[in-house]
């Protein structure tokens, strides 16, 4: 196996990769429009997935098809046996209307790819383009994993349980994302937490009807139901470390069906966020707890539903150092950003990195002089292209990076 290549030759290699992304640029732009103005949203992506499968069939990739129904695995293998390496793509758009005035604009009225999966889907086929011009180059296997479903019902937990990562089994998986808030050219890393957990939280207070004249010839679930709400508030303030995070939150609560009459059901809808597994665990415990308890304390019952979503994302640290190394060696120390703080947001990338050691990292896409400055999830959302060069280049550094290492 080959052993690592120094600091030097590992610039030299940057800048060739960087190149060689920079010539297949305009293959990779023509491909994100194309993604861009035909969004699928979570489960629907049949054209995306259609369209990944011949560009893997132009470059001379083998690819497993269908998985979770959308999905696309490709399978590209050195010379010999060796480590086995994952980079990873969400595909899917979401339910927004393109307000965006460019001829690559979404046609697919309240659909539009406002998170940048046709840019994550393009960059990882520029990376498998060059990776696949250079087998004879490396050991082992790279998989290329094309994922659905990511804004919806977490679709990386659907490939796992349908094998992506086994046969052969993933050393290490990489993952990118856009940021609006970086400049092109810049890369954001963060250690350790990088993504909350999140977990849906339905509470049913049950009361008993009566005359609101008369409030002692009933159980009043509306004055339940706020005693809870304050209460739950103290949850992670009196409950979890002050050094870890976690939000307990509700965004709807219904009840009662007339001003005279005491509510016999009262329904509450919230979301439960927290950075790791085991203060998510402590929190959803003591919401239940707390729920059923104050009810039972005022005459009337709880129902307690908890609908696990996705997982807290922690990068391992040692794959984040490769990320490191690779923006290092084609950008510089200076345009590496170091994310101060985990994002209370959720990413299904957590999934895998709960199986594998990964590192889910940020790519710079921001252009203010062109007003390419939107958020994430915002009907203006666009990239300055050129990013995509960056993009498929750190992948090829990141895969090789593993694949070059020793056991």
């Amino acid at each position: 196996m080959s052993q690592p290549v120094s600091g030097a030759t590992e610039a030299a290699r940057a800048s060739d990769f960087l190149a060689a992304a920079r010539d297949i640029l305009p293959w990779m732009i023509e491909i994100r429009r194309d993604l861009h103005q035909h969004p699928e949203l979570g489960l629907e992506e049949f054209r995306t997935a259609s369209r990944i499968q011949g560009l893997l069939d132009e470059i001379g990739i083998v690819h497993v098809d269908g998985l979770a129904g959308t999905g696309v695995l490709g399978l590209l293998r050195g010379t010999a046996e060796g480590r086995t390496v994952a980079l990873r793509a969400d595909i899917d758009a979401l339910p927004l209307e393109d307000a965006k005035e460019t001829s690559y604009r979404s046609q697919v009225p309240g659909k539009m790819h406002a998170c940048g999966h046709d840019v994550h889907t393009a960059v990882l086929l520029g990376a498998a383009r060059i990776l696949a011009g250079m087998t004879e180059r490396f050991r082992g296997t790279v998989k290329l994993i094309f994922q659905p479903a990511e804004e919806t019902v977490g679709g990386a937990k659907m490939l796992i349980e349908e094998g992506v990562l086994e046969n052969p089994a993933v050393e290490a998986i990489f993952g990118l994302h856009v940021d609006p808030g970086l400049d092109v050219g810049r890369f954001g890393i963060r250690y350790g937490q990088r993504n909350a957990s999140s977990d849906n939280v339905h509470l049913t207070i049950h009361g008993r009807s009566g005359h609101g004249a008369y409030p002692t010839s009933g159980v009043d679930a509306i004055v339940i139901a706020a005693q809870v709400v304050t209460a739950l508030q103290s949850v992670v303030s009196r409950n979890v470390d002050a050094r870890q995070s976690a939000v307990v939150s509700f965004g709807t609560i219904q009840g009662g069906t007339q001003r005279n009459i005491l509510a016999e059901r009262v329904e509450l809808v919230g979301t439960v966020r927290s950075l790791d597994q085991t203060t998510r665990e402590l929190v959803l415990n003591r919401v239940r707890e707390c729920a059923e308890g104050i009810a039972a304390g005022m005459g009337g019952h709880a129902e307690v539903e908890i609908d696990p979503s996705y997982d807290p994302l922690v990068n391992n640290d040692a794959m984040v150092e490769v990320v490191r190394e690779s923006a290092r060696a084609l950008a510089g120390d200076e345009n590496i950003f170091v994310i101060p703080r985990a994002n209370m947001g959720v990413e299904d990338f957590a999934y895998y990195v709960s199986k594998v050691p990964g590192a889910f990292f940020s790519l710079g896409v921001r252009n203010e002089a062109e007003g390419v400055v939107h958020p994430v999830h915002n009907n203006r959302f666009d990239i300055d292209e050129r990013s995509m060069a960056f993009g498929a280049a750190i992948q090829v550094l990141n895969a090789l990076s593993v694949l070059d290492s020793p056991r």
